[in-house]
């Protein structure tokens, strides 16, 4: 219903007509009411309408279905009440007053009913239902299961302006403009529908000398998230100079190292603290991003102002305040390394640091990590690991330290999905959560006063540098690389750092 928009730092309409209205019950229900552009339609024509996002809510909620983060993100939507008089327009029942609950309202993909429920089965359920031990609850997650749509997303119609072409796993993606989109039929569309590209070809390159290499044949026209010694020399290239152009955008994403706080040498927070310390942030950032990266003291941007807690001190490298906070710890350095007693036995502080294998960030930030380390006598593997494993172990808690990029954005701020203690098995990969920081964070979702939410979130990102379930060590620039053709590439500090549809290829001269 509504899509982010940088520039005005806000969620803008998309499906909707405009921003929802807000109407509130009591002091903790309110409806958020949409209704949806009356030009948009599905592939075969059909209007796009409340039932659909109604399914697609009972969707996000369906027993036996893989939903867990959908359910996390939008678990605030309790229901849908549609109008009796207009099939477009419906209202959401949602938990809490939050000003981020009614932008985040619109934040999800519309399902078509007619494709993935053609006999509306779910049509007398409410959302609640969903979650229930029903037959024909279980009926249709067995029916959307079967359809393996990770797989096959080609049978799943949509109703924005391109449709699948092809697609090969691992290797490239084929998006094609649809010769009658609906908003072609707006007088004057907004920037939000704009589709410039009649056809657009993402490639998966992993290897980033490969991915290079293909841009200065002209195998591909973009190159976004180029790491930084590549831009740079591609930059210092007269001939690549000649024929790309290059712009740079500063991003809501960050490199985070992560503390499993449900391994036994992890659990208390000077131990957590204390491996920080052994982060040569300042290092890193010169070596890995060519210095062209942004220190932070947390999740928040510094960018961000508003909220950023500027008063709490940034990460720095010292192995001398590591070993006191160790030992404060109940760790003691002797020739077989360090130990403590804990519950009749023995704990040995060694370590494994994962990341995703083949990113030269990650790996150069993990040798560091491992040399700091073993000058203390702290024994640190490595383990590079392929993404979709990585993303398997984490989730069952199977790695000790692990370091990730961490996406985020200027619009609203719920913390629930990764730092909730009530989500500890689904997202939350840290197993971190107390009390206080699961109030904080619930706390934040519901305040509308701004003032009010920026001592909240600076009171939130106090607690996450004392207890040290993560430290972010830095948020990056995002480079892209671009043939001249393209004319101006509209970047972003949103992923994957530019707005695709808003390209327009300079014409070819005759």
């Amino acid at each position: 219903m509504l899509r982010a928009d940088e520039q005005k730092g806000d969620f803008t309409p998309w499906l909707a007509e405009a921003l929802p209205g807000v109407t509130r019950i009591g002091d903790s229900l309110m409806l958020v009411s949409y209704r949806i552009r009356p030009e948009a339609t599905w592939d075969n024509g059909a209007p796009v309408l409340a039932r659909d996002v109604a399914f697609t809510l009972k969707t996000m909620h369906c027993a036996g279905l893989p939903t867990e983060m959908a359910q996390a993100r939008f678990g605030f939507v309790l229901d849908l009440r549609p109008d009796s008089t207009d099939p477009r327009r419906f209202s959401l029942l949602c938990r809490g007053q939050s000003i981020d609950f009614v932008r985040s309202s619109g934040d999800f993909s519309i399902l078509p009913e007619y494709v993935l429920d053609p006999q509306a089965t779910l049509r007398g359920l409410a959302v609640a239902d969903m979650g229930k031990n029903l037959p024909v609850v279980q009926q249709f997650a067995q029916r959307y299961l079967a359809a393996q749509l990770a797989r096959h997303p080609e049978r799943v119609p949509g109703c924005s302006a391109y449709q699948l072409q092809s697609w090969q796993p691992g290797r490239q993606l084929t998006l094609v403009r649809k010769p009658n989109w609906w908003a072609d039929k707006l007088l004057t569309p907004p920037p939000a529908l704009r589709a410039f590209p009649r056809r657009i070809n993402f490639q998966i390159i992993p290897d980033a000398a490969t991915a290079v290499l293909a841009l200065r044949r002209g195998d591909i026209d973009l190159y976004s998230l180029m790491p930084a010694p590549e831009f740079a020399r591609l930059q210092q290239s007269p001939t690549d100079r000649e024929q790309l152009r290059f712009s740079t955008a500063d991003s809501y994403e960050c490199l985070t190292a992560n503390f499993n706080t449900r391994k036994p040498q992890l659990q208390d927070r000077l131990t957590r603290q204390a491996l920080t310390y052994l982060f040569d942030v300042s290092a890193l950032i010169k070596a890995t991003q060519l210095g062209q990266a942004t220190p932070s003291i947390g999740l928040i941007s510094p960018r961000i102002k508003r909220y950023y807690n500027d008063s709490l001190p940034p990460l720095t490298y010292s192995p001398a305040q590591a070993t006191r906070l160790l030992k404060q710890a109940g760790w003691q350095q002797s020739e077989q390394g360090w130990t403590r007693a804990s519950g009749g036995s023995t704990q040995q502080l060694r370590l494994s640091i994962s990341y995703r294998a083949g990113e030269p960030a990650f790996e150069t930030t993990a040798l560091q990590f491992r040399s700091a380390a073993a000058l203390l006598g702290i024994p640190i593997e490595l383990r590079p690991t392929e993404a979709s494993l990585l993303s398997r172990q984490l989730l069952q808690g199977e790695t000790e330290i692990s370091l990730r990029n961490m996406n985020g954005q200027p619009f609203a701020y719920d913390f629930t999905p990764i730092l909730h203690s009530g989500s500890t098995k689904l997202y939350n990969t840290t197993g971190f959560g107390t009390p206080a920081s699961d109030h904080l964070i619930e706390a934040i979702a519901q305040e509308n006063n701004l003032t009010k939410k920026a001592k909240l979130l600076r009171q939130f990102q106090r607690v996450l540098y004392v207890e040290r379930p993560l430290a972010v060590l830095y948020f990056l620039q995002y480079r892209i690389a671009a043939a001249r053709r393209l004319g101006t590439v509209p970047v972003s500090g949103l992923m994957p750092g530019y707005i695709v549809t808003d390209i327009r290829p300079t014409p070819v001269k005759p």
